[in-house]
């Protein structure tokens, strides 16, 4: 079941690069009307939650920028964005860098238990379960924005 989890995130990865990879620059940064956020800062939060969830981002991790917190937290919005904003190009290339580590996740550390549950999962891999579950949930959010506003954009 292990591998088996490691090759969904995998799978969940390639496709929601794939993804972001066909977004027209033009609409990344339009926020849709009923939509609390952009398509850009769906792929920083993306980016930036995984890496707080399987790498303990801003503790045990460095592999990025302190003020991407700022920017793609939870509950954070660009109308609040101040100083340097990765570029979409820039935060896929770390999309791209970031499924390389959690390859190299060894497969037995997943039935490892968590000091504490976290958002109610108690093993490490089912941390990395709902890491995976949530970049997902936000796969659809970037698919339904494109949408809404191709929509629009061609009336």
């Amino acid at each position: 079941m292990s591998q088996l989890l490691l090759n969904n995130m995998e799978l969940a990865r390639s496709f929601f690069i794939k993804n972001v990879d066909g977004v027209d620059e033009s609409i990344v940064d339009v926020q849709p009307e009923g939509f609390n956020n952009h398509i850009h800062w769906h792929v920083g939060h993306v980016l930036t939650a995984t890496e707080t969830l399987v790498f303990g981002f801003t503790k045990n991790s460095t592999n990025l920028p302190a003020n991407y917190m700022e920017l793609f937290a939870r509950g954070t919005k660009p109308a609040d964005w101040k100083g340097d904003v990765p570029s979409v190009s820039v935060l896929v290339t770390q999309l791209k860098d970031q499924l390389n580590r959690m390859k190299e996740i060894p497969v037995e550390s997943l039935s490892v238990k968590l000091k504490e549950p976290l958002l109610g999962q108690e093993t490490f891999g089912e941390l990395v379960n709902f890491a995976l579950f949530h970049e997902t949930l936000h796969l659809g959010h970037i698919q339904a924005m494109k949408r809404v506003i191709e929509t629009r954009k061609n009336k």
